[in-house]
Order: structure tokens, then sequence, then C-alpha cells
């Protein structure tokens, strides 16, 4: 995979070039990130599970490849390609990958309201 890129210029790469599956487990892969957001790709090997937790920002998952699961705040969510979710800033979420899984997920900054 490429190297993670911080900057405020324009970046470009194909996603699908960039995934490499783990013999087992989650390799993930920051690709892109500035003070607002950070791009990091996931790849999931088969069969591997990520526990329920919660993440401080706000989460988009944009799925590439594979099909698994995410459980998000109680609702059971399939993921497979083309699927996109997004996810408010401490929602609780587990993930489970039935098939080798890739995903983009994109933090951005809680933004408060007034």
């Amino acid at each position: 995979m490429s190297s993670t890129i911080t900057t405020n210029q324009s970046f470009f790469t194909q996603l699908r070039e960039q995934i490499e599956y783990p013999g087992s487990g989650v390799l993930s892969k920051v690709l892109l990130k500035d003070k607002a957001c950070q791009y990091t790709l996931f790849c999931l090997a088969a069969n591997t599970e990520i526990s329920e937790h919660t993440v401080t920002r706000n989460a988009t998952i944009n799925v590439i490849a594979g099909k698994g699961f995410l459980n998000l705040s109680g609702e059971n969510i399939v993921l497979e390609p083309g699927v996109l979710v997004f996810m408010p800033a401490n929602t609780p979420h587990a993930l489970q990958a039935q098939e080798n899984l890739s995903f983009l997920l994109i933090l951005s900054e809680k933004v408060i309201e007034e």
C-alpha cells in the first residue's frame, strides 16, 4: 500500500489496487488525513470480527469488495459492494466479515450544533 499523505494537496489512488487481505484479522492503512478527516482502507480476512466499540468522530463506511455484517446500535446491516453507511460519533457498532471484506472508512470531525 502507498504511504500516508498528510497534506492540503490533491490526492488520487485506485482503491482496488490498494487492497491487501491478511491471512487473518484486520489490515488497515491510513491513506490520507487532514485536520478535518481521515481516510482509512480496511481489509478484513474472512470470518474476522471487530467487537462492539464507539469512536469520538463521525464515521462513514463505503464498501469496496466482499461481504459482511455491521451491527449499528442493534440494527444489522449487510455490507456488500456499493453500500454506504454513516455513523454519528459515539454510536455503538460491531463488524463481522463473512468473506474477505474491504471498505473505506472516513472519520470526520463531529460538528457541535448550537
